[in-house]
This record gives C-alpha cells, sequence and structure tokens, in this order.
C-alpha cells in the first residue's frame, strides 16, 4: 500500500478541473490533426511529467505538443522550434483556463481554434462561459501522477503480452481514463450508440470489431459526487456469460449499469501485491471475454519475450 498513493473523492475538483483542461488540449488534435482509426491519434499519451498531445503541424514547417504536466502543475507547450510556455492551474476558472490556453497558442502562431463545448460532460457550458470558481489541489494531482506511474507499466505488460491488432495504452480525454483495447479481428454488430456528448459516428468506428477494453477511471467533471476511483474491464459485444460470476475475480464485481467488471483502486492499493492484483484483474477479465466469445487465442497471445 505504502507504494500506491490514496485516491479518493477528496480528490474530486482538481480532477473536474484537469478534465476540462485535457479536454482543451485533444479537441485542438482533433481539429488540426488527420483522423486515425478509433480516435486514436487524440488521445494524450502518459509521459513522465504527466500526459501529452501527439505532435501537430502548425503549418508552417513547426509542430508542437501540448502536455498535462502533474509535477509543474499547468499546461505545458512544446515547439520544434525550441519554444516553450506554461499556463497554471492553479487559481483559474475554466474559462480563464480556455483563454490564457488560446491566448498561449496565439502567442506562438500556433492553431488555437477548436470546438469550445465539452464533450461526455453532463449539462457542460461552453469552455469560455464557465466561469465557475475551480479548485486545483497540487497533492491531489501529485498523488494522481504517481498512481498513473503505477499503472501504465502494468498496462504496458499487459498489452506487450497480444500480437493481434491492440490500442497503445493512451488517455481518453472525453471520458477522463486511462485504456487499452484488445481486438479479436472479427467484426461486431454495429454499436447501437447513444453515448452522451459522443458523436454515434465515433462510437460505431470506435467499436466496429471485437474488442475486450481496460482501463482506469480517476473520476473527472462527469463523476457524481462521491466517485471512487476503479479499473474497469468490458467486451463489445458482451458474450453471453460474460457477467455471470462464477469465478472468483478477487474483489472484482460485474456493475449491470455500466456493463462491465470493476475493480476499486483502492483495493488494489490494499492488496499486499498492488501489481499482481491489478494483473489478475486485467488477464482474468480478458480470459472471460475472449474464451466465452471464441477468440482464436493462439493466434493473437504470446508470452511478453525481449527481442
Amino acid at each position: 500500500m505504502a507504494n500506491w498513493p490514496r485516491l479518493d473523492a477528496g480528490d474530486a475538483p482538481t480532477l473536474a478541473t484537469l478534465h476540462f483542461a485535457s479536454q482543451m488540449l485533444g479537441k485542438i488534435r482533433i481539429a488540426h490533426a488527420p483522423w486515425v482509426n478509433h480516435g486514436w491519434h487524440a488521445t494524450l499519451r502518459p509521459r513522465a511529467n504527466g500526459l501529452a498531445t501527439l505532435p501537430t503541424a502548425a503549418g508552417d514547417g513547426r509542430t508542437f505538443t501540448l502536455a498535462l504536466d502533474l509535477c509543474r502543475h499547468g499546461i505545458a507547450l512544446h515547439v520544434s522550434d525550441g519554444a516553450e510556455d506554461f499556463l497554471r492551474f492553479e487559481g483559474q476558472t475554466v474559462a480563464e483556463l480556455h483563454a490564457g490556453f488560446v491566448a498561449m497558442l496565439d502567442e506562438h502562431r500556433l492553431p488555437s481554434n477548436f470546438d469550445a463545448r465539452p464533450n461526455e460532460i453532463p449539462d457542460a457550458v461552453r469552455f469560455a462561459d464557465d466561469h465557475a470558481p475551480r479548485l486545483y489541489d497540487c497533492d491531489s494531482a501529485t498523488r494522481l501522477h504517481g498512481a498513473l506511474s503505477r499503472i501504465v507499466p502494468a498496462f504496458d505488460r499487459f498489452r506487450a503480452g497480444f500480437i493481434g491488432k491492440a490500442s497503445p495504452v493512451h488517455f481518453f480525454w472525453g471520458s477522463f481514463d486511462l485504456a487499452v483495447t484488445r481486438f479479436s479481428g472479427n467484426e461486431a454488430p454495429e454499436h447501437p450508440g447513444g453515448i452522451p456528448g459522443l458523436p454515434d459516428r465515433i462510437t460505431r468506428e470506435a467499436y466496429s470489431h471485437e474488442v475486450s477494453s481496460a482501463g482506469f477511471w480517476p473520476g473527472g467533471a462527469s463523476a457524481p459526487p462521491g466517485t471512487e476511483p476503479l479499473f474497469y474491464s468490458y467486451a463489445y459485444p458482451e458474450p453471453e456469460g460474460f457477467r455471470d460470476t462464477d469465478t472468483d475475480l478477487e474483489g472484482a464485481i460485474f456493475d449491470a449499469t455500466l456493463g462491465e467488471y470493476v475493480l476499486s483502486y483502492a483495493h488494489v492499493r490494499a492488496s499486499p501485491a498492488p501489481d499482481r492484483a491489478l494483473m489478475m484483474f486485467l488477464r482474468s477479465t480478458y480470459n472471460r471475454a475472449a474464451n466465452l466469445a471464441d477468440w482464436n487465442r493462439m493466434a493473437l497471445e504470446r508470452e511478453p519475450v525481449a527481442p
């Protein structure tokens, strides 16, 4: 437990601020980068200092990256011409953060126009109109950074055991979660859509083929009060028998409302061996999905080895 930082519902205000900021970064990629299948080009990638975009072309021979810097607590800008800039989170409303973000990009002659309404957050107003006071606690963000620093290597090891199509270990700013997804290669029935704040065409492309997906959700602006951080795992389409908990999943339960297995971060943190507890959750839920859906596991999996 001592090596895994505490995360709880008290971190919610900081996570909400980070959620809104992450959406601004991701929306720049949506507006100014070529579309890649499943939106993988627009996700944030884990970095030593937090979460960052992939390089984006500025249109004049330069590229730039944007990061949620959880060490210095702000949005960090790096440009290929050597320029750098920084916008602090602390003491800012979403509207002020948005204005400062656009001004920072304009200052460096970088693309700054993007869709100004948050996605996947119920009743959200436009960034520029959100003047509600926002709290940002550096300690909450530091502990989130510490948790991600422990979770990402476990997700990386899990992904390394799959040689079929698999996503990178990446962070979705719409829902504010770290995820890794495995694909069987088989086409899936058309997804019904209906995810709030997400166009059906995007959802249907993401679930065009059978998947087993796992992730970590710390909370965020869309979290109901009192929500605790959790790990999740689901399959689409859900194979018959997937939610029948007839085997021991070591603390995990199937949440019928979410349609996925969940395991609390607190349970993993309290385990004598958190890394093992997390890996057991990832493997056992994937095994259930792949076996019940009759994936060709011999062709899709391997033991992770050095090259």
